[in-house]
C-alpha cells in the first residue's frame, strides 16, 4: 500500500525489524507508546520482568531508534524512557526478503502483534464490568466474511484505515474524564473453505 508518510509513524526495515522482533521489546515499546514515559523498574513491575531484563531490552530499543531518554521526567539516577514514534508501519516485502533471518524476524513480529491484539481483547472482556455503562454499550467485537478479490480487499483495507484516520483529527481532550484510549484492531485475510 502506498500510504502517505507520517513522521509519527516509523516504517520498519530489515535492520530495525531485527532490533524490535523480540516479545519483551515489543511489549516494552507498546507500554511506552500507550502508557507514556517510564523507568526500567516501572516497566519491569508492569510486565512481570526483572529491571535488569527490561533495562537491557530498553537499551536495545534505543540503539535501534524506537525509544529515547525522557530527561524531563528523570531525577537523580532514574532513567526515564519514552517512545519516539506513535506507530509502526510493516512492509510486506520483509516477509520475502532474501535473508532468512529477516524473514524469520518478520514472521515472529507478525505473530507477536496478533498475540498482543488477542491479549488486549481478552483483557477487555475480563475487565469490562469495571468500566462505566457508557463504555459497555459502545465496544465492538464483530466479524464479516465477504467474497472479494485481492484488489477489492486492498480497497476495503485502505477505506477502513482512512476512516480510522478521520477520528485521529477528532481526538478528545486528554483531560476529559469521559475519554479513554480506544484500541481499533482490523484484520483482513483469506479463509480456507475446506
Amino acid at each position: 500500500m502506498n500510504e502517505p508518510q507520517d513522521p509519527q509513524v516509523r516504517s520498519l526495515d530489515a535492520r530495525s525489524l531485527r532490533g524490535l522482533a523480540h516479545p519483551l521489546r515489543m511489549q516494552l515499546l507498546d507500554a511506552l507508546r500507550f502508557g507514556g514515559p517510564a523507568t526500567a523498574s516501572q516497566l519491569g513491575e508492569k510486565l512481570g520482568e526483572s529491571s535488569g531484563a527490561t533495562s537491557y531490552h530498553l537499551r536495545q530499543l534505543a540503539a535501534h531508534g524506537f525509544i529515547e531518554d525522557a530527561p524531563e521526567r528523570g531525577k537523580g539516577r532514574e532513567r526515564w524512557w519514552k517512545a519516539v514514534h506513535k506507530g509502526l508501519r510493516f512492509d510486506d516485502a520483509l516477509l520475502t526478503d532474501a535473508n532468512p533471518d529477516v524473514r524469520g524476524a518478520a514472521d515472529m513480529y507478525l505473530h507477536e502483534v496478533a498475540t498482543a491484539q488477542t491479549r488486549e481483547l481478552s483483557t477487555w472482556l475480563g475487565n469490562r464490568q469495571d468500566w462505566p455503562e457508557d463504555w459497555n454499550r459502545t465496544w465492538d467485537m464483530s466479524s464479516a466474511t465477504l467474497r472479494l478479490t485481492p484488489e477489492l480487499t486492498r480497497e476495503l483495507v485502505e477505506k477502513m484505515h482512512a476512516l480510522v484516520d478521520t477520528y485521529r483529527d477528532r481526538a478528545a481532550d486528554e483531560d476529559d474524564e469521559a475519554t479513554a484510549q480506544v484500541r481499533i484492531h482490523t484484520h483482513a485475510f483469506p479463509l480456507t473453505t475446506e
